[in-house]
């Protein structure tokens, strides 16, 4: 009789738990992703066409294409936008530079009623430090398998 009981108290938890679960399109997540990643990389090609036909050099124009979209990213997150776009687009918002850009101001956001020094200060690297850690050191470690693969050419 225990058994039974327990039995049918975890067959109505699952049912629970299968009501509540939210059920996820793979295509159509994917169709999003790639949706709203083509709309901010379009925008960063228009920001890049408009330096040209100002008669800008390329690297001037991408720099300010990159400045542009981290500012626009960053101002987006601080009127909670981009993470309602974020939960749309998912990784077709978290790829581009302003991904980047709404981690790192999210942190600084997030932490900013602890102080200055204390929460925006030691929090705003939360996200930028192991990005930055990381490539860095891969960098280092591609460069060094480089090296020793055009040593290793140049003796033989």
């Amino acid at each position: 009789m225990k058994d039974v009981l327990k039995e049918q108290r975890n067959q109505k938890y699952n049912d629970y738990v299968k009501q509540v679960t939210p059920v996820h399109s793979l295509p159509l997540n994917m169709l999003k992703a790639f949706v709203t990643g083509g709309v901010i990389c379009v925008i960063g090609q228009a920001i890049l066409n408009y330096g040209d036909m100002l008669g800008l050099e390329k690297d001037i124009a991408a720099s300010w294409c990159s400045m542009i979209l981290i500012f626009v990213s960053v101002i987006l997150t601080g009127l909670n936008i981009y993470p309602k776009l974020a939960k749309f687009g998912g990784a077709g918002t978290l790829v581009p530079i302003t991904g980047f850009a709404n981690s790192v101001a999210a942190s600084a956001i997030e932490y900013q009623k602890e102080g200055q020094v204390f929460g925006i200060g030691c929090k705003i690297f939360t996200i930028a430090g192991p990005v930055i850690l990381y490539g860095i050191f891969s960098s280092w470690v591609l460069g060094l398998i480089y090296w020793i693969f055009q040593v290793t050419v140049y003796q033989m």
